[in-house]
C-alpha cells in the first residue's frame, strides 16, 4: 500500500462519511504495530466505533490493545469535547455580561462548527505534546480535521474583544470565541499538520463520481492552506469478478471503473491505493488484518440463499403525501455523497410529472443534474445557486453596511471574519431565502439546504440575533419569515437523506439533533443507495444487504417519523428516465 511507504509520524484519513476512514485507519494501525512500530490510534469520529472494531473500550485515554502489541488508542468524545470547549469559553462571562448574550453566546456554540473546533481543541495537545509524542512511531487520525477547521483556527480570533470594545459585530462569533489562549498552540498544530516530513493526509473516497468530485474539492482546499502531501485511497472497489454473478454487480463494476477513469486530473496526480470490497465485517484483528491485502478469497457466502427485495415504504408513497398541498417548500438535507442532488431532483420530476408546478434548485457545484432537467418539462423550472457569487455578494453588503464605520483594524477584523466558511453557509441561505417565497404558489425542491449549525447562527438569541437582524434588514433581505416558514411544517417539509451504513446514519442523526434545536422538525428521512432493497445475486452484495438491515430497522424504529427506501441502481440516476425509475416501488 503507497499510503503507507515511507509514512511519517503523523497521519490523518480524511473523507465523507461511511467510506470507510475508520477501517482504513484501524487496519493500517495494526500493520504498524504488527511491523514492531509503536502506534497510537485516536479516533475524532463522532460515529467512533473503534473500540468495536477491537472488541473492546476504549474511551478518552490512551489504552493499550492488549491483543496488539505495540499498539494503543484513544477515543475523543467530540460531542463531550463541544460541552468542556462551551463551559470555557461562557462560564467566566455569566453575571458579568447580560443573560441575553450569555444566552446568544449559548445558542452560538451549539452548532457543528464548535464540535469541530472542540475536538481540534483536544488533538492539538496529540500533535504539539513533545513528550508524548515521542513515545509513538507513528500518530494515526481517524477523521482528520476539515479544512473549514482550519480555515477557522487561522482567523485572528480577537471578536471577543472588539465586540466588548462596542466596535462592531461578527457573522460567526461563536466558535472563534475565546481562541485566543490557545493560539500558539494551534498554529503549531497547523504547521505540523503542513510539514510534509511530518505529516500525511490520506484521503478516503468509494469509486464513486459524486464522492471523487467531493474528494477533490477537499483536496483543492486542504493543498490551499499548505497542507499538500496527500495520497488517495479508493475503498470497497467492487472486484472485477463479481461482474460474472449477476446482471445489477457487473453494472455496478462497470460503474465504478468508469468513475475511476474519469476521475478529477487533480486526483490522478496523486499516489493510490485501491482497496477491493471485502466479504467479511470488520470486526477483529483477522479481519484487520486481511482489509488491506490486495485481493481476497472469493467470498464464503455463496450458500445464501438469493434475497428477496426488502419490503419498505417507496419514494413515491412520499410524494403521495408531499403532492397533497399542492405546493410548499421541500428541503433535502444530509451529509456530502448520500445523493441529496439526485434525491432532489427525483422529487422534483416526479411532482412535475404529476402535473404540478415545481421550481428545483441547487447549490451542489456539479450542475449536470440541472443540465439534463432545464427545459425538458413545462412545469419544471430549474437554477443553480453559486456558493462563490453568492458569498462574495455577501461579503460586499456586509463590508458597504457595518465596513463604513469601522476604522482600520475593525476593517481588516471585518474582512478576515468573512473569509470563515460559516459566511458562504450564511451567503447560500441569503440566496435560498429569495427563491422561499415563491412556495406559496408551487412546490420548491431544495438541494444542499443549510445546515442546523447555520440555521441556529440566524436564529441566536440575544444582542447576537438582533445584531445579525439588523445586518440583514440593511441588505434588504428579511430572515424571520423565512425561518418562521422552516419551522411551520404546513409549509416546509425537510427531507434528511442518509445511507443505510452505521456513520452516515449517526451523521444524519446529529444533523436531525441540530435543526431540532433551530426549531425545524424533520417530516421523513430517505435511505438512498440500498443493496438490501434489490434482489442481487451476486454473494458479495447479499452480504451487503443483509448488513444493512439493521440500519434500516434503526431508521425506521428509532429516528425517522416515516422513511422511505431507494434501491441501488444499475445505472447512474442522470436524465429524465432514470430520476424517474427512483420513484417507483420495489420489484
Amino acid at each position: 500500500m503507497k499510503f503507507l511507504d515511507k509514512l511519517p509520524r503523523f497521519a490523518f484519513f480524511t473523507g465523507k462519511g461511511g467510506v470507510g476512514k475508520t477501517s482504513l485507519a484501524c487496519a493500517a494501525a495494526v500493520k504498524l504495530a504488527d511491523a514492531g512500530k509503536r502506534v497510537l490510534l485516536v479516533s475524532t469520529d463522532p460515529a467512533s466505533n473503534v473500540g468495536q472494531v477491537f472488541g473492546l473500550a476504549i474511551g478518552n485515554q490512551i489504552t493499550l490493545v492488549p491483543a496488539v502489541e505495540h499498539l494503543w488508542a484513544i477515543e475523543i468524545d467530540p460531542q463531550a469535547a463541544a460541552q468542556g470547549y462551551r463551559d470555557r469559553i461562557v462560564d467566566p462571562v455569566r453575571g458579568v455580561l447580560p443573560k441575553e448574550v450569555v444566552k446568544g453566546m449559548e445558542e452560538q456554540l451549539s452548532g457543528a462548527c464548535t464540535t469541530e473546533i472542540a475536538a481540534f481543541d483536544e488533538f492539538t495537545g496529540l500533535l504539539t505534546d513533545e513528550s508524548l509524542v515521542a513515545r509513538f512511531d507513528h500518530v494515526l487520525f481517524d477523521t482528520a480535521p476539515t479544512g473549514h477547521t482550519i480555515r477557522l483556527l487561522q482567523l485572528p480570533g480577537a471578536w471577543n474583544s472588539f465586540l466588548e470594545e462596542g466596535k462592531g459585530d461578527a457573522s460567526c462569533l461563536g466558535p472563534l470565541a475565546g481562541l485566543d489562549k490557545q493560539r500558539a498552540q494551534y498554529k503549531a498544530a497547523v504547521d505540523a499538520l503542513a510539514d510534509p516530513l511530518r505529516t500525511r493526509l490520506v484521503l478516503v473516497a468509494r469509486a464513486q463520481a459524486s464522492t471523487l468530485r467531493e474528494v477533490a474539492r477537499t483536496h483543492d482546499e486542504l493543498a490551499r492552506l499548505g497542507l499538500s502531501q496527500q495520497f488517495l485511497v479508493v475503498n470497497g472497489v467492487m472486484p472485477l469478478r463479481e461482474a460474472d454473478s449477476d446482471p445489477l454487480a457487473a453494472a455496478l463494476v462497470h460503474r465504478e471503473q468508469a468513475a475511476l477513469a474519469a476521475m478529477p486530473d487533480i486526483l490522478k496526480g496523486l499516489p493510490m491505493d485501491q482497496v477491493p470490497l471485502k466479504a467479511f465485517d470488520l470486526v477483529g484483528l483477522d479481519a484487520l488484518r486481511q482489509f488491506l491485502d490486495a485481493e481476497d478469497a472469493h467470498p464464503a457466502s455463496t450458500d445464501l440463499a438469493p434475497a428477496a427485495a426488502l419490503q419498505a415504504p417507496s419514494l413515491g408513497q412520499l410524494v403521495d403525501e408531499i403532492a397533497a398541498p399542492g405546493h410548499g417548500l421541500i428541503m433535502v438535507m444530509g451529509k456530502g455523497g448520500v445523493g441529496k442532488t439526485t434525491l432532489a431532483a427525483a422529487l422534483a420530476l416526479e411532482l412535475a410529472l404529476r402535473g404540478l408546478p415545481v421550481y428545483l434548485t441547487t447549490s451542489d457545484p456539479a450542475a449536470h443534474l440541472a443540465e439534463t432537467l432545464t427545459g425538458q418539462l413545462d412545469n419544471l423550472a430549474v437554477s443553480r445557486i453559486d456558493p462563490q457569487v453568492e458569498t462574495q455578494r455577501y461579503r460586499n453588503q456586509v463590508l458597504a453596511s457595518k465596513g463604513k464605520h469601522l476604522d482600520e483594524r475593525g476593517r481588516a477584523l471585518l474582512e478576515e471574519d468573512l473569509r470563515s466558511p460559516c459566511t458562504e453557509e450564511i451567503a447560500v441561505f441569503q440566496a435560498f431565502s429569495r427563491i422561499i417565497r415563491e412556495a406559496g404558489r408551487k412546490f420548491v425542491v431544495m438541494d444542499t439546504a443549510p445546515t442546523g449549525h447555520t440555521l441556529l447562527l440566524l436564529d441566536a438569541t440575544g444582542a447576537y440575533h438582533r445584531e445579525i437582524a439588523r445586518q440583514m434588514a440593511n441588505s434588504g433581505v428579511h430572515f424571520t419569515t423565512p425561518m418562521m416558514q422552516l419551522q411551520d411544517e404546513g409549509r416546509t417539509k425537510v427531507l434528511i437523506a442518509t445511507l443505510a451504513e452505521n456513520t452516515p446514519v449517526q451523521e444524519a442523526a446529529f444533523l436531525q439533533e441540530d435543526l431540532r434545536r433551530a426549531g425545524i422538525e424533520p417530516w421523513a428521512w430517505i435511505i438512498n443507495n440500498s443493496v438490501a432493497a434489490t434482489s442481487s445475486g451476486s454473494p458479495l452484495l447479499r452480504l451487503r444487504a443483509a448488513k444493512e438491515k439493521p440500519f434500516i430497522d434503526a431508521v425506521a424504529s428509532k429516528h425517522a417519523r416515516r422513511y422511505a427506501v431507494v434501491p441501488l441502481q444499475a445505472e447512474e440516476p442522470v436524465g429524465l428516465a432514470r430520476l424517474a425509475a427512483l420513484v417507483k416501488p420495489h420489484h
